[in-house]
């Protein structure tokens, strides 16, 4: 497979690597023995770095306050953008990534506490009162005491993160060997103009064959599933300060209008409004 540029470390056929090692971390084995609702750890991370596969007893919550993190389970990759959160069941295996400075909150919150949240994983929106909730809780000692205001304050969280909403970050990875070779191409090259005839007849397939078996192993047609793949580099790009127009240009769109209207369709707003709204820094032009 040909490295992309754009996501080196950021999905399962990749390392994060600073020079030739691997920078490993290891997950608190303790944390699922916290008597308590929830348990957050925060951490600033300078450099490229990756946790393990892994799971929990406890469902967690990994919430990117600077930086974009990368997580995988089973066959999907899952981008969290800062402003926003990835939600994990409780004994979901799973690993997580990070390139550059990231600020990340994770909360790990007892299964009897979590029966309002999500049975599945998923990207969930962060509103400022939740980032504020989540921010305080983040000083309240280990043990907090119970029946106070340190447990109102945990329990009013768990409350707002039951009503968030759910957004749809996340790129599912085919297992099929074909479809996992298409992926990588264009992984690899997201420009490509590639037609989807071409990329058909390159996988020894007809296009209703490769149609039929997209729908099967990811849920999703070539063009949405390209149309997600764009919508995760662009996001990576912008909150390191890349233009929507280079963007648009290195992704192989006409101009920059052409590149907004495929993201207003796929997430619902621009670029510029959806950035701004998830307090990521983008660069106009």
């Amino acid at each position: 497979m040909v490295e992309s540029k754009y996501l080196v470390g950021q999905f399962p056929t990749q390392d994060f690597r600073k020079g030739d090692e691997m920078l490993h971390r290891s997950v608190d084995p303790d944390i699922d023995r916290v008597p308590r609702a929830v348990a957050l750890r925060s951490e600033t991370l300078s450099s490229d770095w990756t946790y393990g596969r892994h799971q929990h007893r406890k469902a967690q919550l990994l919430y990117s306050q600077r930086g974009i993190l990368c997580c995988e389970t089973a066959n999907t990759v899952w981008l969290v953008p800062p402003g926003c959160a990835l939600w994990i069941p409780g004994q979901l295996a799973h690993s997580a990534r990070g390139a550059g400075l990231v600020e990340c909150h994770c909360l790990y919150i007892e299964p009897s506490a979590a029966k309002s949240l999500p049975k599945t994983c998923c990207t969930i929106s962060i509103s400022p009162l939740i980032r504020e909730l989540i921010l305080r809780v983040a000083k309240l000692p280990e043990c907090y005491p119970l029946g106070g205001r340190e447990d109102r304050l945990v329990m009013t969280l768990l409350d707002e993160l039951s009503d968030a909403p759910i957004s749809d970050l996340n790129l599912p990875m085919p297992r099929e060997a074909r479809l996992r070779r298409l992926a990588e191409m264009l992984i690899a090259d997201p420009s490509a103009k590639t037609s989807f005839t071409n990329w058909a007849t390159s996988l020894g397939m007809s296009e209703r064959s490769l149609s039929r078996l997209l729908i099967q192993e990811i849920g999703m047609s070539f063009g949405r599933w390209r149309h997600q793949l764009h919508v995760i580099l662009a996001l990576q790009r912008m909150a390191r300060g890349d233009s929507v127009k280079t963007v648009a240009m290195e992704l192989g769109y006409e101009n920059a209008s052409s590149f907004v209207n495929m993201f207003r369709k796929t997430l619902g707003k621009p670029p510029i409004r959806y950035l701004a709204e998830h307090r990521v820094t983008a660069v106009s032009g």
